[in-house]
């Protein structure tokens, strides 16, 4: 009995082998999808796990090789899945090198291979997490979103807060001081309306519409001491378009400075003006500038063709809280024609990126929208054309290392926005870009939602849906202007 089941063993087990014997190989590059071929990719990112053009065969395994090793991944419902633990044991070992990949598929009952491709591993790791807002792309559904976080790492969606939560009203315009988990805001529209404000221990919703000002605050960015956040406070419409589905455009903003410790506004009448439209404020990483875009103020729709944003920035002192009154302007939109959007500038102070477009300041929707790298030192722009599609690039953010970069792209089916990753070298050249990694390939195409503004976060963000719920039911902290 014992030799019969050793036996029937001994068949199953040679049955169920892998045949990796190679029939042919063929001088032709393999198609991927997603294309991960030939990209830099951190050492602790999630298996890149892929599929193959069905015009290339059936896909059977894929042989990984690096520093004299040699993996050999069996293919399994289609598609390329590494193991997670085995993934980041031979990434650890690759790194600051690279893997050469060879797809071998099944066509015409041989096992055809294909030219290899190459993964750089970099020796820089990603930071862990990104945070992100899942949003269906239009604007007749908007009550069924939330604020998600990834890990890297793995493949793991979390929750920070989902909007069944709060009567799914809009929740928008998440932002990290300094990427941390425990300082961060957002705000809520609608139901429970208000700016939730994260601050360590401190979890508070703030009122933040004043007789002073235009409208409540808007597009967060928090100074790297964690005491002031710049807003833009914006009165904003949106209308049918006929080359796109919206278009979206301020009729009045202005650029202001909150102070966390006094609950107030600090005056800033150099970002204004009634004269001009101001948004998208951010600061440097030493804190000592407020960047922002800048545009006259036009009549809109009428004019918004000709509504183009210049790149400024201001001084600021925080020791007094105080900006100085020579603006400076590093991006001329109509010498450009171009207009910018989203500035954002790398830890280490060197690049500042951002998006340019034909006009106007809500790319999102503008297939011309491409991202900008400017040396900041040199005041040029770096080009940065691998990096660009012929759709949608919008908004982007940079990791705490200062070598990864994050961006939205439409360029998958120009209607979702995905999540994309680009190596940035010291001297500010960008890489070709990778798709935010899935467990299963297919989801690319199968989810139906866009990732929208993502945001590096260095630590898991606890969830605390129920104290917002709670808060949101209370009086909000009022805010005044200095």
């Amino acid at each position: 009995m014992k030799k019969i089941l050793s036996f029937i063993l001994a068949v199953c087990l040679t049955a169920c082998s892998l045949n990796t014997t190679v029939d042919e190989t063929k001088n032709e590059a393999v198609r991927l999808f997603p294309d991960y071929t030939d990209i830099t990719i951190p050492y602790n990112i999630a298996p890149l796990n892929f599929s193959v053009s069905p015009e290339q065969g059936e896909v059977r395994f894929a042989v990984l090789e690096v520093d004299g090793g040699r993996w050999v991944v069996e293919a399994s419902d289609g598609q390329i899945a590494f193991p997670v633990k085995k993934w980041h044991a031979w990434l650890e070992r690759a790194k600051g090198k690279t893997i050469r990949v060879t797809v071998v598929c099944r066509r015409e009952d041989k096992n055809i291979a294909y030219l290899p491709y190459s993964l750089h591993v970099a020796a820089e790791p990603i930071d862990r997490y990104i945070a992100y807002r899942l949003i269906e792309p239009g604007y007749e559904v908007w009550n069924r979103m939330g604020i998600y976080q990834r890990d890297l790492e793995t493949f793991k969606q979390t929750p920070i807060l989902e909007n069944k939560i709060t009567e799914n009203n809009c929740v928008n315009c998440h932002s990290f001081c300094n990427r941390s988990p425990e300082q961060y805001v957002f705000h809520m529209r609608a139901s429970f309306g208000g700016t939730v404000l994260k601050n360590g221990d401190m979890l508070e919703i703030l009122d933040t519409k004043t007789k002073q000002t235009l409208s409540s605050f808007t597009y967060p960015y928090w100074h790297p001491s964690g005491r002031f956040i710049a807003f833009s406070i914006n009165k904003t419409t949106q209308g049918f378009h006929p080359t796109q589905r919206v278009e979206v455009y301020d009729v009045a903003s202005d650029g202001i400075v909150y102070d966390i410790k006094k609950h107030k506004i600090l005056s800033v009448p150099q970002t204004s003006s009634a004269h001009s439209f101001e948004t998208f404020p951010s600061f440097s990483p030493d804190g000592k500038y407020l960047y922002f875009c800048s545009a006259p103020a036009k009549a809109v729709p009428d004019s918004i063709s000709e509504l183009r944003y210049n790149l400024c920035r201001l001084a600021f002192d925080a020791e007094t809280g105080t900006l100085g009154n020579n603006v400076d302007t590093l991006f001329y939109a109509d010498q450009e024609k171009r207009s910018f959007s989203f500035p954002r500038v790398s830890p280490d102070g060197r690049f500042l990126m951002g998006t340019v477009s034909a006009y106007g300041t809500f790319p999102i929707w503008h297939k011309d929208a491409d991202l900008y790298l400017m040396d900041l030192q040199a005041r040029r722009e770096i080009p940065i054309l691998g990096v660009n599609s012929l759709d949608t690039e919008s908004y982007h953010s940079w990791s705490s290392n200062g070598r990864w970069v994050v961006f939205s792209s439409r360029r998958l089916d120009g209607l979702y926005t995905r999540l994309f990753f680009s190596y940035v070298s010291a001297p500010g050249e960008m890489e070709k870009p990778f798709l935010l990694p899935l467990l299963q390939a297919s989801e690319n195409t199968s989810c139906m939602k866009s990732f929208n503004i993502p945001e590096f976060v260095t630590g898991k963000v606890k969830n605390e849906s129920m104290v917002i719920r709670a808060l949101a039911e209370q009086d909000r902290v009022g805010v005044s202007v200095e």
